[in-house]
Formats: C-alpha cells, structure tokens, sequence
C-alpha cells in the first residue's frame, strides 16, 4: 500500500506540476536555476576536468562521454551518435625556450594538428623574411631557411590595445601610432605578395625548403590574447607565441643578436577516430513526433579551454535540460539536446544531423541555439520565417520583463547563412534561432584565443539564459499549434542587385582532416 500511495503521490506532483500556468511554470524554473543553479558545477567539469574539445582528441571523447554520464545523473536518456571520422590528434607538452643570449621561457603553444617533435625538441636558430622584389628572388633566397626556424608574423608596434591608447594617449600620438602600424600592415602584406605565396601558403614552401619550424604571433588586438587555430605543416612544428616573446625574437634576429631557441611539443597522431553529436532526449507525451531542440556546439579549439566558445553554451542547454527534466517532465512535445560536434571547422555535426535525422528536421517545432559567449541574450531575429514574431512573441510574453527588457528582436528578419549551428536548420526550411548574446569582449579577448577560460564565464548571465531558454523551451512545447515555416520576401543585395534567395543546405565533411 506504501508503494501505491508513493505512485500516486508522483503522480498527483507531476500533474500538479504541468497543471500551472505560463507564468507559474516561468517562477518555478527561475527559482530553480537561481536558488539550485549547477552551472558552476557544470562549467568546472567541462572546462577545468575534460578541458578543450579540439575534434578528433582525446578530450572530445572524453566530453561526449562526460555529457552522456551527466544527462543520466538527471534521468534523461542520452548517446554519442557517430557521424564519420577525423584525424586523430592529441596535444602533448609543449616548451618553448630561448638559450642564447639569455636563457628565457617563452609563452606559447604548439596549433592544432601540428607535427609533434621528440621529447628531446628541436634547437636552431632563427630567420625572418626579408623584403624581396618578386617569387624569383624569393626563390633564389628561400633555401636560407634550411635548419632554422622561421618568424613568419608581423611584429606588432604595441601590445596595447586601441581603447588602452585611446584613454591615455594624446590625441596626436594615438593618431601617428593607427597611421604608422597602418603602414607597417600594408609593407607587410605586400612583402608577403612578393613571395609569390600568401600567409597561410608560404607555411608549406619553408617547410618544402628544409625549415626547422614555424614560428608565428596571431595577436588578437587585447591584452595577453592570441588566436589559436590550426598548423598548415605535414612534417615540421608550427608554434604561436606571445606578441611580448615574439617581438622580442624578431627584434633579436634584425639587430644581429642571433638568438637560439628550442622547441619540445610532443604531440600524437592517433590515426582515424569517430567524430559524435551527444544528443539527450525527454520524450513528449502528446505530439512526439514533434520536436524542440536545445542547440549548441561542444567542441572548441584548444588555445585556451573553450570557456565562452562554446562551453557557456553548452552549459545552458544542459542546465536547461536538468530543469525542464525536474519541473516539466512530460512535455507536450519531445525536447532534445543537440550538443554538436566539429562546429568549428564547418557546422559539421549539425549538417550530419539534418541528413541523419529527417524526422526531426520535418517535426520541429523550433531550435533555440546559443554560441556567441557568455553574455546576456540581447538579441532574437525571426531568421526569414515571415510568422515568426506570431509564435515568438507568444512564447516571449510568459518571460520575465528583467530579462526581455534587455532583448532587441528582428522580425522577419534573414535566414542564417553560417556562423552557427542554427544555420543548418535555417537551410532546410526549419525553424531555428539564435539566441545572440552581450559582447563581453568576445571577439577580442575569448573568441578562439588562448584565454578562452572558465575565469571569464560571467554566471549571472548564464543563469538569465538558461531561465530564457527553458520558458521558450515550454512554451513552444505547450503550443496547440504547430509553428509556421512560411519564408519571408527576401531583399534585394545592394552588392549585386538580385534578389536574395533562401540559403541551401550543406553537406558535412564526414572525413575531417584528411590532407
């Protein structure tokens, strides 16, 4: 009897629970992230534990894995679903230490895919590009680099940023400085030309030429901040350094200082590797063959810990789950959990999906899709749908004015063209948007730069995501109607004159990092 009056005691709560209305249901999940928040958990795990999420390692595994494990703490069901492979690749420990004229360690790291070096690494010397007339004379000089590392950035005028001189700076010096580095930028490029190559080609030449490495500085225009992205090398390393350590090398080498520099980065290749979207399911009860899908990629690049790009986004749709999973466990419709794969090189993941999974595609109610930093969300465009702001504006109504107050909308607004997983949807005529979020620097200080870290994840933001998602989340759930897929007019591009047209659906790339 004990037993039955326990069922019947669930049973009653739950009803209790999806008997509420709109704005009860709104108080009861802002309650919950706020008075019960995992985010800080949540966050910890994936960005201090796991770590980067560079498709193809290690550490992209061990994410889904992680993911997976985590859905079901919660009860809700989740798998690692496969959608081809990618080069295997695990980063390795990397120094980077200059020995002449003074013994100095360097800040930096080896890029993505780079070719590893032994535990012993390399010594050489370094070299930078000279101003030549034309490819012959680069030619004629390029055999110079054999057994040498070679400075293949700009070294930057100033490590300070254009707000830091702009504050502190007399008007006339800020001027000279935009107007100098301006010119050192043009002489640079045309130097570059010159070669017969450009800066992501000539990599390959040095190399074919005997270089010992790649020594490049990819500053991100903020303080401490470089961007991170891949090797283009078969053979040799390819390392970024600090702006600091960098022009202190290029320095060094142009006034004759010869300075001598090791290298370790014992990176490995780990062959071909299955590439995964986790993908968490909460079954709906009514219609479920519909769908609402809580978007967001998990994998980053790897100069930092993918904090804010997109472990923030990830957190939000996980901590969403968990909540709409406690207090709305029997939606109207079926709710899941994209967490995409190998974002970053092409919205592959979520290309795979919309192939791989029709069903979903043709049943979807709507797609909310986070990914540009830990900001608030400031900004929702209807993405070309022409009745978007009918069942938007419905869904919107049950949110908090402390958080809509702060949202600009766009309604019909333009299809998605890239940029995030959403786009993939967008392409095949599905509704599904962006939730765009506050700056907080993104560009400059965290997108895809090595201080992309859990220290720059702004929690009370989230949390305001995450109470905006999941009301979305139920209200377009609870809808007795099906939402619009009517496209808007699209305008016409000043550019060409011709009208625009509707983007079309890309293919992944189920093979990544195949030479």
């Amino acid at each position: 009897m004990k037993k039955i009056y326990f069922l019947l005691f669930l049973i009653s709560g739950i009803l209790f629970i999806q008997a509420q209305t709109p704005a009860e249901m709104a108080a009861a999940f802002e309650k919950e992230a706020t008075e019960n928040s995992h985010l800080p958990k949540l966050a910890h795990e994936l960005m201090d534990v796991v770590g980067p999420r560079l498709v193809g390692t290690p550490q992209m595994k061990n994410a889904h894995d992680w993911a997976v494990s985590t859905f079901a703490e919660w009860g809700i069901s989740a798998k690692n679903e496969a959608w081809g492979t990618w080069r295997g690749w695990e980063r390795g420990i990397t120094h980077i230490d200059m020995l002449s004229p003074r013994v100095v360690s360097l800040s930096g790291r080896q890029l993505a895919w780079s070719p590893g070096t032994s535990s012993k690494g390399i010594t050489a010397h370094l070299i930078t590009i000279p101003t030549l007339t034309d490819s012959l004379a680069f030619a004629k000089w390029v055999s110079s680099v054999k057994g040498k590392f070679v400075l293949v950035s700009m070294p930057q005028p100033t490590g300070r940023p254009d707000y830091n001189w702009e504050e502190f700076a007399t008007p006339e010096s800020f001027e000279k400085m935009k107007a100098d580095r301006d010119a050192m930028e043009d002489a640079w490029n045309q130097k570059i030309r010159n070669t017969g190559y450009n800066s992501r080609t000539i990599n390959e030449a040095l190399e074919k030429a005997g270089a010992s490495g790649i020594v490049q500085s990819r500053w991100s225009s903020a303080f401490g901040a470089n961007k991170i992205f891949s090797a283009n090398t078969k053979k040799i390393p390819v390392v970024d350094l600090s702006l600091e350590d960098y022009g202190m090398l290029y320095r060094l080498v142009e006034n004759g200082s010869d300075p001598l520099i090791r290298i370790v980065a014992e990176s490995k290749e780990l062959g071909r590797v299955p590439t995964f979207n986790t993908i968490a399911t909460i079954p709906g009860t009514e219609f479920p063959d519909e769908y609402i899908v809580l978007s967001a990629h998990f994998d980053s690049w790897d100069g930092g810990t993918g904090a804010t790009d997109n472990g923030t986004g990830t957190i939000t749709m996980m901590e969403t789950a968990r909540i709409l999973k406690k207090l709305y466990p029997n939606p109207k419709r079926t709710i899941i959990v994209g967490l995409w794969g190998s974002e970053e090189q092409g919205l592959n993941g979520s290309s795979a999906f919309v192939e791989d999974r029709p069903e979903v595609v043709e049943g979807l109610q709507a797609l909310f899709n986070q990914d540009n930093g830990t900001g608030r969300v400031v900004n929702l465009s209807g993405q070309g749908f022409l009745h978007a702001y009918e069942y938007l504006g419905r869904w919107m109504e049950a949110v908090p004015e402390s958080i809509t107050r702060h949202i600009e909308t766009t309604f019909p607004g333009s299809p998605g063209r890239g940029g995030s997983d959403y786009a993939s949807f967008v392409a095949a005529g599905a509704p599904a948007f962006s939730l765009s979020s506050l700056s907080w620097s993104y560009w400059n200080y965290t997108w895809h730069t090595n201080l992309d870290t859990y220290d720059k994840i702004v929690f009370d933001d989230v949390r305001n995501n995450v109470i905006l998602t999941a009301i979305l989340a139920y209200m377009a759930s609870e809808d007795p109607e099906k939402t619009s897929r009517e496209k808007a007019v699209l305008s016409t591009d000043p550019r060409t004159g011709e009208k625009r047209e509707w983007p079309t659906p890309r293919s992944p790339n189920r093979e990544g990092g195949v030479d």
